[in-house]
């Protein structure tokens, strides 16, 4: 078998593998890099753009590295290699299932429960949050994580095999980390919320296409998909998360955006779609929609994976 046929057939199997897996409580891989960048920012952050590339450079850097050699070693294994990264990275199963959790107390009326289940998804502050507003936020988390948990890895893992996948994990978790602005990573998460905006220029796009592609799939329309992701994905205050979030919106026919508070401040962001709010039961259709483009995505992956 050929290193790109054992690479599109891991992608594959990773993808199905995280589909019926579960991701362990204890010791998962991507857990494991946050608890070691955490100590490497420790011992490095500074109030400077300068420390904060460092930083970046050395968590993400080492990654690629490890990723590459433990894929050149692998030799005819590399197919289980590229599957066991590829399970590793993907966070679709665990989206979806953090999804409906909320939707379900929602359903249930228990708003307190689906504040503080909704906070795994999103940064916001529960408090503030109506019914509608959990229900916005989770499905606005699914549709932006939709580019970042899955098609984002599966693209650069079909471009770069095992140190792609690991190499765009790694990025991404440190934006999580680092890349937000505060008084704190101002200038120190500089490197790394550029990084990962570059990292997902071309996935956020893919994810519109997908999710345009699959429509149907949730009674909703390409051609909706596609003129709300070119009309209003620029608009969001970020270059890539706006077009996957207005992709979804245009597919699902809701409106999402508004007044958004995380960390106290209180940000009035732009309107993506011309549909009602979202709603529990929309909750729902944003998990098919989901799973419907990781379906597409794996594919996407695996034929070019063998080119």
């Amino acid at each position: 078998m050929s290193r790109r046929s054992q690479l599109a057939l891991g992608l594959l199997l990773g993808t199905a593998l995280d589909a019926v897996v579960p991701d362990p409580r204890r010791g998962h891989p991507v857990a494991a890099f946050g608890s070691t960048a955490g100590a490497l920012e420790r011992r490095v952050w500074a109030d400077s753009r300068a420390r904060g590339a460092l930083f970046t450079a050395l968590s993400v850097g080492g990654t690629v590295l490890t990723g590459r050699a433990v894929e050149r070693r692998s030799g005819s294994a590399r197919m289980v290699v590229v599957a066991v990264a590829t399970w590793a990275v993907l966070g679709s199963r665990s989206l979806r299932a953090e999804a409906s959790a909320v939707g379900e107390l929602l359903e249930a009326g228990d708003l307190p429960g689906a504040r503080r289940r909704v906070t795994h998804l999103v940064g916001r502050d529960p408090e503030t949050l109506d019914a509608d507003g959990v229900a916005r936020a989770a499905v606005e988390s699914v549709a932006e994580n939709t580019c970042d948990a899955v098609v984002a890895p599966l693209f650069w893992g079909a471009l770069a095999g095992v140190p792609g996948l690991v190499g765009y994990r790694a990025a991404n978790t440190l934006d999580a980390m680092v890349g937000h602005r505060s008084a704190r990573y101002a200038q120190f998460g500089w490197a790394a919320a550029r990084l990962d905006d570059v990292a997902n220029i071309v996935p956020a796009r893919v994810t519109a296409a997908l999710a345009a592609a699959v429509a149907p799939a949730v009674g909703g329309d390409p051609l909706a998909a596609v003129r709300t992701a070119l009309r209003d994905g620029r608009k969001h205050p970020s270059p890539n998360s706006g077009v996957s979030e207005a992709a979804f919106a245009g597919a699902l026919g809701l409106r999402l955006g508004g007044r958004t508070v995380c960390r106290g401040l209180v940000e009035e962001r732009p309107v993506l779609g011309d549909g009602a709010a979202p709603t529990p039961t929309d909750i729902r259709r944003a998990n098919r929609l989901n799973a419907a483009v990781t379906l597409a995505a794996a594919a996407v992956a695996a034929l070019g994976a063998r080119r």
